[in-house]
């Protein structure tokens, strides 16, 4: 029986299954394997239509026998009983973690989750993990208890549980390693995470499993005072809004500019932008929808009112200009995507800039004609003065500072890192032959003692400390323009637009380097696995890593590749970049 019958819908309910989708430092499946077939190519329109309705997708409800089944399942570990019912205690809320052993963000986050069940703050808590061996790309049940054997003296207090049919997963609709769930007592669904959890994001869940519907229920009104008297970010920074008018700590007017961006969940647009230097005041609200509805409740909006969620930012003119806000906000959007961002759908998660001031609108269109270079598909961010603007309710302001676990699909420390210059563009002397384009004495000038300041923060990170950026989190990730792939330290020459493809994982992709010997390959045994790792010949910078699952037609090899490890020339600017020679091999 589900948690909820759909055909008694509570259109406050919806809220509830939005902050059910809770994306944070990502791991898709094809990232390192394969996806599930959620969005294979066929028509979603009903389903779209049915959420645009607020009717719930199947995948947001699970049948309380839930409990049961966990209780049912092997346990692996050692010392822990063999079973999930003598982990699971009746009378607490069960927290689960479902991950995979070829997931390094879940191997990696094992051993905290371990130590969670040994703090006082989650006492109150089941927690417990979920593998299910056999699905999703996972070992078979007899490999992944051999290989778990040789790794569980390291997690002795972890339960894992195991799922070889796949049922849990397929009936949460699970397609990110890791995910989490959390049950209330009596095994019900509060809310499906999906992606890694924090402890302070975990022991929120736990503290608040029984009373997070009536939370939201009851937070329907609207805030009294638009800006900084009701956003804590600003206050923290020491600005006071005194009648539309911002003043700086030392009571001095700030020269501020307004421009209203729709990316998406309002919620992470928002508590972006907010960090953004230079922006002032970020508050959440609904724009440009029926003018007839003036001050739209979620609820009128989540039903069909045309509203798109809608931040407004103040910024200081003194300190950043549109043209700069503008750059922050196509990092966090793809713009090429309808009525979706993240995981969410419909109308009101649509893309838009709206303006008041009407000088803003050249650079608008400046802003977007330089985007539409970086696609070959249509850009669909909407353009537009804005129609009307109406604060959203009080709970959704701030919301991510009032609730540290809830739903964002951006990562939010992208505005943190500072923007890469835009006229960073490699400048070599005129190759005359492949052979000596693909030199590696041409690119051993660079600077290794300035990469910390050349460099953003992400990069860095990526290239000289092999991390991994976020899943579908950086642009290169669905750019499909001609031109060429260089690696971001030293300008070397890496893949070739005509080797990349769409494989959904969430990273760039490529079935081939433009030659073999750019690409130098490591064996990578942690977590007592092995894979591929590769990295660039010259500069030694981390990309990421090659997996054989790419194309049958082609090299049947997939390099999953770092966005921020890479820099993208397009095909016009590579003669005068010192890449003319590869043009002719850029289709």
């Amino acid at each position: 029986m589900p948690m909820y019958n759909t055909n008694s819908y509570n259109p406050k309910l919806k809220a509830v299954f939005k902050l059910g989708l809770f994306s944070a430092c990502t791991t898709l499946l094809m990232a390192c394997g394969q996806t599930g077939n959620a969005e294979n190519g066929k028509d979603n329109t009903s389903t779209i239509q049915q959420q645009n309705q607020g009717i719930a997708n199947s995948r947001d409800m699970l049948p309380s026998e839930l409990l049961k089944q966990l209780q049912a399942l092997p346990q692996l570990t050692s010392g822990l009983g063999n079973t999930g019912s003598e982990v699971i205690d009746n009378n607490k809320p069960t927290l689960v973690k479902f991950w995979a052993s070829w997931c390094p963000l879940c191997l990696g986050t094992l051993e905290e989750t371990q130590s969670w069940r040994n703090d006082k703050a989650f006492e109150g808590l089941n927690l417990v993990t979920v593998a299910s061996p056999g699905q999703l790309n996972e070992q078979d049940s007899a490999q992944f208890k051999q290989w778990y054997a040789g790794v569980q003296s390291d997690y002795p207090k972890l339960p894992v549980l195991i799922d070889s049919s796949g049922n849990l997963i397929k009936q949460l609709g699970v397609q990110v390693y890791p995910s989490w769930a959390i049950l209330d007592k009596q095994g019900n669904l509060v809310r499906l995470i999906k992606g890694n959890l924090t402890k302070e994001q975990a022991y929120a869940l736990a503290k608040n499993a029984s009373n997070d519907f009536n939370d939201l229920k009851n937070s329907k009104a609207k805030p009294k005072v638009a800006g900084i008297d009701s956003t804590s970010s600003a206050k923290s920074n020491g600005v006071i809004n005194k009648n539309g008018v911002y003043y700086n700590s030392e009571g001095a007017p700030i020269n501020t500019k307004t421009i209203y961006l729709a990316g998406g969940c309002f919620w992470g647009l928002e508590a972006y932008m907010e960090r953004v230097n230079g922006v002032v005041d970020a508050v959440s609200g609904y724009a440009n929808g029926n003018p007839s509805i003036k001050d739209p409740s979620y609820e009128q909006v989540i039903a069909g009112s045309g509203h798109a969620e809608t931040v407004k930012v103040v910024y200081d003119a003194d300190k950043i200009d549109l043209e700069t806000v503008l750059k922050y906000y196509f990092r966090v959007i793809d713009p090429t995507s309808l009525n979706k961002q993240g995981n969410d759908r419909g109308v009101q998660y649509r893309t838009g800039i709206y303006f008041t001031d009407a000088s803003d609108k050249a650079v608008i269109d400046r802003a977007l004609k330089q985007l539409e270079t970086k696609y070959n598909k249509n850009i669909v961010v909407e353009d537009k003065p804005l129609a009307n603007f109406s604060m959203a309710e009080e709970y959704h302001q701030d919301y991510l500072a009032k609730n540290p676990n809830g739903y964002c699909h951006i990562d939010l420390s992208l505005a943190d890192d500072k923007l890469a210059s835009s006229n960073k563009v490699s400048k070599l002397a005129s190759a005359t032959t492949v052979k000596e384009a693909l030199d590696p004495k041409r690119y051993a000038n660079y600077d290794k003692n300035a990469l910390k300041n050349t460099l953003t923060k992400s990069q860095y990170d990526i290239t000289q400390k092999a991390g991994t950026e976020r899943a579908f989190s950086h642009e290169y990730d669905h750019l499909f323009a001609p031109g060429i792939y260089v690696d971001v330290v030293s300008g070397e020459p890496l893949f070739l637009s005509t080797h990349k493809y769409d494989s959904g994982c969430g990273w760039p992709s490529f079935w081939q380097p433009i030659a073999p010997e750019v690409i130098i390959e490591h064996k990578d045994t942690a977590y007592n696995m092995v894979r591929t790792e590769v990295r660039s010949r010259v500069a030694n910078s981390h990309l990421g890593h090659v997996f054989n699952d790419g194309p049958k037609d082609k090299t049947g090899l997939r390099y999953c590749i770092n966005g921020g490890a890479l820099q993208f020339i397009p095909v016009d600017k590579m003669p005068q970049s010192g890449y003319g020679v590869f043009v002719k091999m850029v289709k």
